[in-house]
């Protein structure tokens, strides 16, 4: 597995547990559909919700917001349709980023930006 793949992989498995310390729960993880992976489906006092996670080891090359475009949204909001359709799911739902940066010190700190979109 490439190192880029490694990494996105323990960003994600830090996210969960990050958001799981914060009273989330973990609904599912890798949810695919189509050409679509939802990294993390989360449920947070009734609603579900769909979170992308990025990965950075700085920001010199910008924050984990700037890098979820138009395309990549559409991709999440189709796999969230069709997540919603197979659960018969009937109430509220919302689409976070939540970044994972790597220190200089090799410490893991994260911002979680709510309702980024949809």
């Amino acid at each position: 597995m490439a190192e880029h793949n490694e990494s996105g992989r323990l960003a994600e498995q830090l996210a969960a547990d990050w958001l799981i310390g914060k009273g989330y729960e973990l609904v599912a993880q890798n949810y695919r559909h189509g050409h679509a992976e939802i990294d993390l489906i989360m449920k947070h006092r009734g609603i579900l919700i769909f979170v992308e996670v990025k990965f950075r080891s700085g920001t010199g090359f910008g924050y984990a917001e700037e890098f979820v475009d138009a395309t990549k949204r559409k991709l999440l909001i189709k796999a969230a349709d069709h997540f919603i359709y197979e659960e018969d799911w009937k109430k509220d739902i919302r689409f976070d980023i939540v970044g994972v940066y790597k220190d200089r010190s090799g410490n893991f700190n994260f911002r979680q930006f709510e309702d980024a979109f949809y």
